[in-house]
């Protein structure tokens, strides 16, 4: 087996791709060592000292350090974690995998929310995707659409300019009833 790893446009986060399925469809994130509870890859990546984030996409996983700890020292741990995970034949997320999270939009928004939505997986996820990471969308009110970054992009130093100057931009062009994008915290 062989894992290739890209950089990503977070330096704490590097993006491994192991050639293979990591899930069937949508993401998985794990921001803390407690929350991959349901994941036997993901407590296998945290079991490498200073991993603080993994995060899976349908063929990458991404994993976020802690400040403290340099990639040198823990790569090929977290490579060997992968190879190992892969060997044992298990799932990389048993049970429900990722858990849904609530959206915010009244009755009336229904059109202007679907056509975000739209925009979100047919613009924007596949740029996100490709840096490591994911976004979701958590809702619409009175102009405000609000997103949650994921994965490589979640504390990633140009996810603030992505949101302005990239997602608000594209949303506001395409849908004259956003005004605003604003990150939330899962």
């Amino acid at each position: 087996m062989f894992i290739q790893t890209e950089s990503t446009p977070n330096p704490a986060t590097l993006k491994f791709l192991p050639g293979q399925s990591v899930l069937e469809v949508g993401t998985a994130d794990f921001p803390t060592a407690d929350s991959a509870a349901s994941s036997p890859l993901a407590r296998r990546i945290f079991a490498v000292s200073g991993v603080s984030g993994v995060f899976f996409g349908t063929d990458f996983v991404t994993v976020t350090k802690s400040d403290d700890t340099e990639w040198d020292h823990i790569k090929p741990a977290i490579l060997g974690a992968i190879m190992e995970h892969y060997q044992s034949g298990a799932a990389a997320v048993e049970g429900e995998g990722a858990a849904a999270h609530k959206e915010h939009a009244s009755e009336e928004d229904a059109d202007v929310v679907r056509q975000i939505k739209d925009l979100l997986d047919t613009r924007v996820r596949p740029a996100v995707a490709q840096d490591g990471g994911d976004i979701t969308f958590h809702g619409f009110d009175r102009g405000v659409v609000y997103l949650h970054m994921k994965g490589a992009c979640a504390g990633c130093p140009s996810s603030t300019l992505t949101l302005k100057m990239g997602i608000e931009n594209l949303l506001r062009h395409y849908i004259p009833e956003v005004l605003e994008v604003r990150p939330v915290a899962a």
